[in-house]
């Protein structure tokens, strides 16, 4: 990929879903034994979800999650290019929305701007990237994109180690929203991925932060763990809002997936979801 597509990098997590709905014909009632995603792993709350060696979540009553590997097919099953840092899938059993959790081994992210995020230079900057990135679009058959605003802007919880933004937009006259977390560690970031409709997510929010609120590192990759010596992050917070380490992915010609959240593209991508738990009963899939 030319050097030009790192600043598609630039607006986080915006996928325009041209072929899921493909995807989700593909797991249909009627669809084949060899279908990649019969042999999902599935395990049911409550429990605990490993993710990788990193982290766990606490997996409540009614939800269903997937490990690393299991993640990985059903990206692929919705015709998303993996990006091979995939820890983990979370989704209620009704699947009006879904998480998906990556890891990125970037190094210790210093949080001393925590106090001065710039939330107006910071939406220059992706809009700045934004437009490179409607290059790249175009050339690939996707809709553009136009960035109209914050619908949250950065925030950083300095006990949690959680930097939370949302981006608000229009493609093709349908809303985008684009929510984010990261959740700083010692050696690097998980990046979490809400995936739901914009006129539902400020009823889904709760839940969502109620879900992360039960995600911990294990020991020796807690942010408070640091020690004189470990690797340190190239990039700041600012950098991590407006690309950080998806720049990486790129110019190494690793085109990352990147949601988005909102219009037909997250409706269809919701819609497979919901076709592939209504396949199985969840007394079906395994504690």
């Amino acid at each position: 990929m030319r050097s030009q597509s790192s600043a598609t990098s630039l607006l986080a997590f915006v996928l325009l879903f041209a072929t899921i709905v493909s995807a989700a014909d593909s797991t249909s009632k009627d669809a084949t034994k060899d279908s990649p995603v019969d042999g999902i792993k599935w395990q049911k709350g409550p429990s605990s979800g490993g993710l990788g060696n990193f982290a766990q979540i606490k997996i409540p009553e009614k939800y269903i999650f997937a490990g690393g590997e299991d993640t990985k097919l059903l990206m692929e099953a919705m015709q998303n290019p993996v990006s091979g840092r995939e820890l983990g899938f979370l989704a209620p059993e009704k699947a009006r929305w879904f998480i998906v959790f990556e890891y990125d081994d970037t190094g210790y992210i210093r949080d001393d701007e925590k106090g001065s995020l710039d939330a107006t230079a910071m939406l220059e900057s992706i809009k700045a990237g934004n437009e490179e990135g409607n290059k790249e679009r175009v050339e690939r058959g996707w809709p553009k994109l136009e960035i109209t605003g914050w619908e949250q802007p950065p925030h950083y919880d300095e006990k949690s180690n959680n930097l939370e933004w949302a981006i608000r937009g229009q493609s093709e006259g349908r809303p985008v929203v684009n929510f984010n977390t990261r959740i700083l560690g010692r050696g690097g970031v998980m990046r979490v991925t809400l995936v739901t409709g914009p006129e539902e997510l400020n009823a889904t929010l709760p839940q969502y932060k109620a879900a992360l609120a039960d995600f911990s590192y294990n020991s020796g990759h807690k942010y408070a763990e640091y020690r004189q010596g470990d690797k340190l992050a190239t990039y700041g917070l600012s950098a991590l809002v407006v690309g950080g380490a998806t720049a990486a992915a790129v110019k190494s010609g690793a085109f990352k997936w990147l949601w988005k959240v909102g219009g037909l593209a997250v409706l269809a991508a919701l819609g497979f979801v919901k076709k592939l738990f209504g396949r199985r009963k969840t007394d079906d899939m395994p504690a």
